[in-house]
């Protein structure tokens, strides 16, 4: 694909929302993708990260692996998302702690929107549609009210831990750093951060690497030979991710890995509800926008 660089520009703007999706935790940058009208390419441009690419890369034939991998989409896109992890992760964890009602109508409105669109471009209804659909909200709606767990420090369980929440995090619906807390291991993983724990930030980063290559050669097949199908599952896991989202909770605490855990249950509206209306209706309006400009553009 021919891209100026007001393209790439673009691109790294989208990266940046999918960075900035990827702080909050339950939002997955996946679901940003979708919406950005990017993630079909996304998938494959990680799937073409593989052992002939490689060769070429090993082989000193830069050149030819760059384009194999769709280098310049790739690095526009993370480029992105790393300016939006350390620009914007101070402002939207603030917000959160300060805002959470603002900030979570805004997102369970953006998400609500993307399941919509994406159910759109499901071609023909059947029995194998809603049962993906409804198998997809219902897994996704499980794993937001899972109690996180204690579970062993054994580096093959955060290999194990590293490629899961990977391919959570590519996939719509699915925050990766909620599934890190569901594993017990967010806070153990953060810890080998803040100390450089070279050994288990280096067995995490590997399964992540084998993890995200792996599953993003299982979702593009998916997507090309089984779309309907797929793209039902996708809406749905949209659809159940709701119930994380959802603005207005009570907390309770829990351990989990040595370290207290908020568990957050939903509640009924009971502050701040014009101002919550109003955001949701933003994030479905601006989604809403940019389906229609991706459809122009199409």
């Amino acid at each position: 694909m021919e891209r100026r660089i007001k393209d790439y520009a673009v691109l790294t703007l989208k990266g940046m929302a999918m960075g900035a999706a990827d702080v909050v935790p339950g939002v997955s940058g996946g679901t940003i993708a979708f919406i950005a009208g990017i993630y079909d390419e996304l998938i494959n441009s990680i799937k073409s990260i593989n052992m002939h690419s490689l060769k070429l890369l090993f082989t000193g034939k830069i050149a030819a692996f760059w384009k194999a991998v769709n280098g310049n989409f790739l690095f526009a896109l993370l480029l992105g998302i790393a300016i939006s992890v350390f620009s914007l992760a101070k402002l939207i964890t603030y917000l959160l702690l300060n805002e959470p009602v603002l900030v979570w109508s805004f997102f369970f409105g953006l998400v609500l929107a993307s399941t919509w669109f994406v159910t759109k471009d499901i071609k023909g209804w059947n029995w194998k549609t809603v049962a993906g659909f409804v198998g997809g909200a219902v897994i996704a709606y499980y794993i937001t009210v899972a109690t996180p767990a204690e579970t062993s420090t054994n580096l093959m369980f955060i290999f194990l831990c590293g490629a899961i929440a990977i391919c959570a995090m590519i996939l719509p619906g699915i925050s990766g750093s909620f599934i890190l807390v569901l594993l017990g291991k967010y806070f153990y993983v953060m810890e080998a951060v803040k100390t450089l724990d070279l050994v288990v930030l280096g067995v995490f980063a590997f399964g992540a690497a084998l993890g995200i290559t792996s599953f993003s050669r299982v979702l593009s097949y998916a997507l090309k030979n089984f779309r309907n199908i797929t793209l039902s599952v996708l809406s749905g896991f949209m659809l159940g991710s709701l119930n994380k989202v959802w603005p207005w909770k009570e907390v309770e605490k829990l351990v989990s890995d040595g370290h207290e855990v908020m568990i957050e249950h939903n509640i009924a509206p009971n502050t701040e509800v014009a101002e919550a209306v109003v955001l949701m209706l933003i994030g479905f309006i601006l989604v809403y926008v940019l389906e229609k400009i991706s459809a122009k553009k199409a």
